[in-house]
C-alpha cells in the first residue's frame, strides 16, 4: 500500500476527513462526519471538541483498512492565528497553544491543527496547514479602517479561493502570480479578495464585520444603526456575536438560511424570498466592484466559487451588475480539502517552502 496524507477539515457540525494517495496522486477518501447538537452539546467550548473529533478521524482511518504507518504527513485547516502571509506552516506548539486558547477567536477550524500535532506526534510525521483563514497579505491603505482603535481583521475563505485561483488562472491560459482577479467564495461566509498577481492584496472579514451579508450573518452595518443595538437591545455581546453571526442575513429577513428553500420560494414566486436573494447577490456585486478599484480596474477574471455558487438565481443577478468589468467564471463547490492535499505534497516535495508560525511578540 503506498503512503497517504490524512487531511482534516473541522467544521462548526461536521468534521471532514480525506485520504490523499501519494503515488496515486488522488484523493482515495473523502467524507463529511456530521454531528448532531446532542453529541456538541456536553461541550462547553469548541475546542473541548478535541478528543471526541479525534477518536471519530482516528476510528474512521482505520475503519478504511489504514494503519498509521501509512501515513507520509497530516494536512489540516488552519484556523484563527495571527496574521500570517499565506502559504504551508508546520504545525508546532506555539500554534496548537494560540488555537487552544482561541486567543485569536473561537472557530472550529481551530480545531485543525490541534488534532493533527496530536496524531503526527504519535505517528512521527510532519503536520502542516495550507491558507489558514488568517491569511492576512493586505498592503497599505488596505490596513486602515477608519479608526485608530480599530483594526481590519481578515477572515477569509483564503484556502478554497487560492486554488481555485490557479485553476482560473489555467483556464483562462494565464500563469497564477502574473495576473490580477477578483475571487468570490459564496457560502455560509462570502469572502471577496482582490488578488494581485498571487497576493490577497485586500479582503473583507467574511465571519463578523464586513462585506456582503449571508445567508445567517450580518456583513456591514450602519454605525449608528448597530450602536443602537449594541447599548438598547439589552443583548451581551455573546449574544450579539450570535445576532450577527447566525440570525442575521436571509435567516433575519425572511427566517431560513436554507439556500434550497430559499430558491424554491423564488421559483414558487414568493416576492421576499425574490427581494432578498436578488439583495444579497447585490451586496455581492457591490463589495466586487469595490475589489475592482483595488486593482485599478486591472481585472483579468472575477470568479465564483463555493456551495452557493449553484445557485442560478445568485449567480445571475452577481453577472448581470459585474460583466461589464472582465468575464466571470464560475468554480461552483469547495475544493478545500484536495488543496490541503496538495499543499502537503508540495511540501513534502520541496516544492513549497514550509514557514515556521512563531508567536505575536
Amino acid at each position: 500500500m503506498s503512503k497517504v496524507i490524512l487531511v482534516i477539515n473541522p467544521g462548526s457540525t461536521s468534521t471532514k476527513y480525506g485520504i490523499f494517495d501519494i503515488e496515486k496522486k488522488d484523493m482515495v477518501i473523502e467524507k463529511e462526519l456530521l454531528h448532531s447538537r446532542e453529541e456538541l452539546a456536553p461541550f462547553e467550548k469548541i475546542t473541548d471538541q478535541g478528543e471526541f473529533r479525534e477518536k471519530i478521524i482516528v476510528d474512521a482511518f482505520k475503519d478504511a483498512g489504514y494503519n498509521i504507518s501509512d501515513l507520509s504527513a497530516i494536512s489540516a485547516r488552519g484556523g484563527l492565528l495571527h496574521p500570517i502571509p499565506g502559504s504551508v506552516y508546520a504545525v508546532n506548539q506555539a500554534m496548537a497553544d494560540d488555537l487552544s486558547e482561541s486567543k485569536y477567536g473561537e472557530h472550529a477550524s481551530n480545531l485543525g491543527a490541534i488534532i493533527a500535532l496530536k496524531l503526527s506526534k504519535e505517528a512521527n510525521v510532519p503536520a502542516f496547514i495550507v491558507d489558514s483563514v488568517s491569511v492576512n497579505e493586505m498592503e497599505g491603505p488596505a490596513k486602515v479602517s477608519g479608526h485608530p482603535k480599530i483594526e481590519r481583521i481578515v477572515r477569509a475563505h483564503n484556502l478554497n479561493i487560492r486554488r481555485t485561483a490557479r485553476e482560473v488562472a489555467h483556464k483562462i491560459g494565464k500563469e497564477f502570480h502574473e495576473i490580477n482577479m477578483v475571487g468570490v467564495h459564496l457560502g455560509g461566509g462570502i469572502s471577496v479578495v482582490a488578488i494581485k498577481k498571487g497576493r490577497f492584496i485586500d479582503v473583507n472579514n467574511a465571519l463578523l464585520g464586513e462585506g456582503p451579508f449571508t445567508t445567517e450573518r450580518a456583513g456591514t452595518l450602519p454605525i449608528e444603526g448597530l450602536m443602537d443595538m449594541c447599548f438598547n437591545s439589552g443583548m451581551t455581546m455573546a449574544e450579539l456575536k450570535k445576532e450577527f453571526t447566525k440570525k442575521s442575513g436571509l435567516m433575519g429577513y425572511i427566517g431560513t438560511s436554507d439556500l434550497r428553500e430559499v430558491e424554491d420560494r423564488v421559483v414558487a414566486g414568493d416576492k421576499d424570498a425574490t427581494f432578498y436573494l436578488d439583495a444579497m447577490a447585490y451586496r455581492v456585486a457591490k463589495s466586487i466592484g469595490e475589489m475592482s478599484t483595488v486593482l485599478e480596474g486591472d481585472v483579468s477574471a472575477i470568479f465564483l466559487t463555493g456551495g452557493m455558487a449553484r445557485c442560478p438565481q445568485l449567480v445571475e443577478g452577481i453577472e448581470k451588475r459585474v460583466s461589464f468589468i472582465c468575464q466571470v467564471v464560475l468554480f461552483p463547490g469547495q475544493f478545500e480539502m484536495i488543496a490541503l492535499a496538495e499543499g502537503a505534497v508540495m511540501a513534502l516535495e520541496e516544492k513549497e517552502e514550509i514557514h515556521e508560525y512563531k508567536k505575536e511578540l
